[in-house]
């Protein structure tokens, strides 16, 4: 499953989206509570620094830049220096804001936090500050937002609504803009407010509420799998929904499909330091994949390992493709639930993707290639050898045909192609097997190009073949050592020259 995912992170393109939906700023001042005042029984904050973060909808797309998608942002915020910043912000990260409305009647919403360190400890929340208007946005003003919003709808492969009951997500505004990317055939997937009525987002493509927002939303308290899936399948049916994501925070996400498929799938177990930014996270995940025409599990399982590395971070980070497959990567050598031939044994296709990915993150590629009829210790030792020369270790070996055609004796193979890609790929040391039907390598040396061409044994660096055409492009050869008296000839002829012991008959 890992190889798949790897795949749909590499295939992702550069869809372009929408966000609509409450922009926020978020501020925060640090300081020193150094004391109580003479003047009133409250602490004293000596400021020491402030910053100013995009918050709500505005994080969503500033998200999606990161993970390498084209936006346009659609929403309103006030006319006041804090929505100066806010577009100024989105602008300079290339986001699109002719969407952008203002308001001078409503505020841009701001939330404020102070944040005060005792003693030279860590600093905590001492106080939020809201300044906000939550009434729904003007009739007049909302039509003028689905105006401009479906003027463009063509352009976008899919729209995200992120709602925080901030008043840009109306009823009108929501109803109209749902039914026009129906019409269009434009997803539509909603982050619900925690407060909403989810009748609003009837006709949409999807939903991702968290455990509690589903709770409110269906009346199903949610303490397993089953009752997800329950709650889920009640959005579905009553919301007109393709699907439902009910993200359980460690749990994993619960899928809900209209065709009646459902699926947790749950997420690995992480150091968690924060949780701000994990629900925009999900949501801008799940929206680039969309986009780019993924499934909804496999919608979930990027959304895992995406919102699972933004909790890993204390406040709200981009999460980027690299680290995207980084952490999917990361333990590809690691206990699976998948069998290891499946996670390791690849078409040369395949391989070929999987090994971009991991350029990609700036790794050293190695590769060596061999029959491997009877894997032994001395096997053992030079590919773990090999493996330290870089970060991947890829092993080519003989299709049987192949070795047949290469004469080494009228009984070899003595084990198929698939026993010898099977030990291959349970050994630590190979992150990658690929079976080649000609006689030498040159043909995966040339698809995979790896920056290290290695061989163990007596050659010397010319004697390996295909050193020719991996220097050619820049990479290097590299001959290892051999285990003395281990080889595969001696071992046969040792076993062939050892009379059978005689088979065992237990009495009946």
């Amino acid at each position: 499953m890992s190889q798949h995912l790897v795949d749909i992170v590499q295939r992702l393109g550069r869809p372009r989206l929408l966000v609509l939906g409450d922009l926020i700023l978020d501020e925060y001042v640090w300081g020193d509570a150094e004391r109580i005042s003479q003047e009133a029984p409250v602490v004293l904050l000596r400021e020491e620094r402030r910053e100013s973060r995009l918050g709500g909808a505005a994080n969503v797309a500033n998200m999606l830049r990161g993970l390498e998608a084209e936006v346009a942002m659609a929403g309103v915020v006030g006319s006041d220096e804090h929505a100066q910043f806010v577009r100024r912000t989105l602008e300079g990260a290339d986001v699109d804001t002719g969407c952008l409305l203002e308001d001078p009647d409503r505020p841009t919403t701001v939330k404020q936090r102070f944040l005060g360190r005792a003693q030279h400890r860590h600093p905590h929340q001492m106080l939020r500050v809201d300044r906000e208007v939550r009434t729904p946005v003007s009739l007049e003003l909302g039509r003028q937002l689905v105006e401009r919003v479906t003027a463009r709808l063509d352009e976008f492969d899919a729209v995200l609504v992120s709602d925080y009951a901030k008043g840009v997500c109306s009823p009108e505004v929501l109803r109209d803009l749902i039914a026009a990317a129906r019409t269009a055939g434009t997803p539509v997937v909603v982050d619900p407010a925690s407060s909403a009525d989810y009748t609003h987002y009837r006709g949409a493509t999807a939903v991702t509420p968290n455990r509690t927002e589903t709770s409110k939303a269906t009346g199903v308290r949610i303490q397993n799998a089953d009752d997800a899936f329950r709650a889920g399948r009640q959005l579905v049916a009553r919301l007109d929904l393709g699907h439902a994501f009910v993200t359980l925070d460690s749990d994993g996400i619960a899928v809900v499909e209209a065709n009646g498929r459902e699926t947790l799938l749950p997420t690995r177990k992480r150091e968690v330091y924060d949780i701000t930014g994990a629900g925009d996270m999900v949501l801008a995940t799940i929206g680039v994949g969309t986009a780019a025409g993924a499934g909804p599990r496999d919608l979930a399982r990027l959304a895992n390992v995406a919102g699972g590395l933004e909790v890993e971070h204390v406040g709200v980070v981009n999460v980027t493709r690299e680290e995207i497959l980084a952490d999917i990567l990361r333990d590809s050598r690691s206990v699976s639930v998948e069998p290891t031939a499946s996670r390791k044994v690849l078409e040369l296709d395949e391989l070929k993707r999987q090994l971009t990915a991991r350029r990609r993150l700036g790794e050293r590629v190695v590769l060596t290639n061999g029959c491997f009829d009877l894997l032994h210790v001395g096997h053992v030792r030079y590919l773990e050898q090999a493996a330290a020369e870089g970060d991947c270790l890829v092993v080519a070996t003989n299709s049987d045909d192949s070795i047949r055609r290469l004469g080494k004796a009228p009984d070899r193979p003595l084990f198929d192609v698939e026993h010898r890609t099977t030990m291959l790929a349970a050994l630590e040391s190979v992150d990658y097997v690929v079976v080649f039907d000609e006689e030498t390598p040159r043909a995966v040396l040339d698809a995979l190009r790896p920056d290290l061409l290695v061989k163990g044994g007596t050659y010397c660096e010319r004697e390996i073949v295909g050193w020719e055409l991996v220097e050619s492009y820049g990479g290097q050869v590299k001959p290892l050592g051999v285990t003395p008296g281990v080889s595969t000839t001696d071992i046969v002829a040792r076993l062939r020259a050892t009379p059978a012991a005689p088979e065992r008959r237990d009495a009946a």
